[in-house]
Formats: structure tokens, sequence, C-alpha cells
């Protein structure tokens, strides 16, 4: 007779398969959940709004209907995306220290949270040749990145995106988890997930190290952009020039640092990490997940004229 447990089923005398996954607050200090939640539920409540009224300002102000404004309006959709796809359970575990959920809901979840992951990753690259044109050859700017262009590019990069992860929901829900159910993060991963799988998931493993090294080469093209950009900027005679010219980056390079800088550093640890710290992945993983869609809709208000200008006008400051 088969004897059914709320958490685990037993499927025969040596096997038993996880029916719920746990995740993870930070170990040690599960005292202060409750008020490490009220940190974490401003950042929330200051990111939503704020890549809303980033949407907001850009679709009712014709001015910002250009293609560096399009590329911020990706950025902050990508951005809304991590939030509200993560951040919802992340609180309820601080909250309300409910650390369980269903293999299902894990999946779509790690869906969703690489999925927006890698659009942004292209959104920030897209931003980064829209830099470098911009720099090096602004008379030509408008004709060469038109609206029309600027859309299929975001049309194709978000296909691709989706297409590219697509596959982890259905290969993960197709192995059989068992004797562990204790996620390390307080979201879930897909290399994290795939951990706790009984059978060989080498594919798995290979498949998803295709998937970030990808994404890596996103951030090298960005780089070798940033190369040619500062190699374009020295050749300016005027300081004056060249510094206005670098300043029109500057948003975009706090925006490059603090997606990539987590992110590489976690996907390193999950990796190749042989004697990884728990508690640094827990809060690389975190900081990932928090900061990004915090900073960005700031800095960019603070650092973009046009945009600063056009939010403190909807708001009766100016």
């Amino acid at each position: 007779m088969l004897v059914k447990f709320p958490i685990m089923s037993i499927l025969n005398s040596s096997e038993i398969e996880i029916t719920t996954f746990f995740l993870i607050g930070i170990p040690g200090l599960e005292y202060a959940h409750a008020w490490i939640s009220i940190p974490i539920c401003l950042m929330y409540l200051v990111a939503i709004p704020g890549n809303c009224t980033i949407l907001f300002v850009i679709r009712t102000e014709p001015s910002l209907h250009a293609p560096m404004y399009y590329f911020l309006s990706m950025l902050a959709i990508s951005d809304l995306g991590l939030s509200l796809y993560s951040l919802p359970t992340m609180l309820r575990i601080f909250v309300f220290n409910a650390t369980g959920i269903s293999p299902n809901a894990c999946f779509a979840q790690e869906f969703f949270f690489h999925d927006f992951t890698n659009k942004e990753s292209s959104v920030l690259l897209f931003m980064s040749f829209d830099c470098f044109l911009a720099i090096l050859n602004p008379l030509r700017y408008s004709s060469i990145l038109t609206s029309a262009r600027v859309a299929k590019m975001g049309l194709v990069f978000l296909i691709k995106s989706m297409l590219l992860v697509l596959p982890f929901p259905f290969t993960l829900k197709r192995l059989a988890y068992c004797q562990k159910s204790l996620l390390s993060h307080s979201y879930c991963l897909h290399q994290d997930v795939m951990k706790m799988a009984c059978p060989d998931n080498t594919v798995n493993f290979f498949y998803g190290f295709f998937v970030a090294l990808r994404m890596m080469s996103d951030s090298m093209f960005i780089a070798v952009s940033y190369v040619f950009i500062l190699k374009t900027v020295m050749g300016i005679r005027s300081h004056k020039e060249s510094l206005k010219a670098l300043n029109t980056c500057a948003s975009h390079i706090c925006a490059v640092l603090t997606f990539y800088v987590p992110i590489i550093s976690l996907a390193s640890m999950h990796r190749f990490g042989k004697h990884k710290s728990p508690m640094a992945m827990i809060l690389i993983a975190d900081i990932f997940l928090l900061v990004p869609p915090l900073m960005n809709p700031i800095v960019y208000c603070v650092k973009t004229q046009q945009i600063h200008e056009k939010v403190l006008g909807k708001l009766g400051l100016k």
C-alpha cells in the first residue's frame, strides 16, 4: 500500500520523490528575517513605480520617441519582469517564513527569471551599440537607428531570449527529484534546481552552461564596444567634448556594472567554485535581484537630462 506524506511520496523502498522544494532566506539570521524584509519591501516599492514611471514618461512624451529611449523602455520592462516574478517569493520567505514552493511553480519562476535576465542582457548590448554609434557617427545616427529598425531588433531578441530558455522548465520537469529538497537561494535558479535531480542531468548542465555562456558573450561584446568608444573619445581634441561624449554613456556603464558583476560572480561560483561560501552566494543572488531594478530608474532619472526634466514635469516640480 502506498503511504502519502504532505511533502514527499514514497516510490519504492530505496527512492523518495520530492513534491515540494524549500527556498532559503539568510542562514543564521532567521531571527532577523522580519527586519530584513523592511528594506527589501522598500526596494520593491521603489523599483516597481520607478520603472513604471520611466515607461509612462517615454510613452506620453513625443520628444522621447527615439531609439535611446526605446532601449530604456525595454530595460525597464526587463527590470519589471525580474521584480514581479521573483521578489514576491523573497518577501514571502522573509515576512511569513513561507519557504515551500511546488516544483511546477519553481520551474515557471526559473523560466521567467532566466528569460528576463537574458532580455536585459540583450538590451544592455543594444544600448552599448547605441552609445558607440552616437559617439562615432552622430550625423548618421538617426538614419541608421530608425524606430522601425529598433522595433525589429527588440522583437527578434525578445523571441530569441524566450526560445533560448524555453527548454529549461520542460527538461527539469522530466527529471525525478529525491533525497534533497532544500534549494540554496531565495528564488528558483536553473543551476540550483537541477542539482536536486536523482538521475544524471549532464544534458541540463551543458545546456545551462551554453545559455550562461551566450549571455556572457553579451558582456564581452559590450566590453569590446567600450574599447572602441574610448578609442573614439581619445581621438577628440577638446577635453570638454570628450568628457561630454563619455557622460552620455555614464548611465549605461552603471547599469552594466550592477547587472553583470553579481551575475558573473554567481555563475562562476555555481559552475566552478569548489569551496564556495553559501552565505556569499545567497547575498550575491539577492543583490542581483534587488539592485538593478532599483538602481536603473534612479540612475537614468538623475543622469539623463531629458528623462530628469520630463519626470519632474509630470510630478509638477519643474
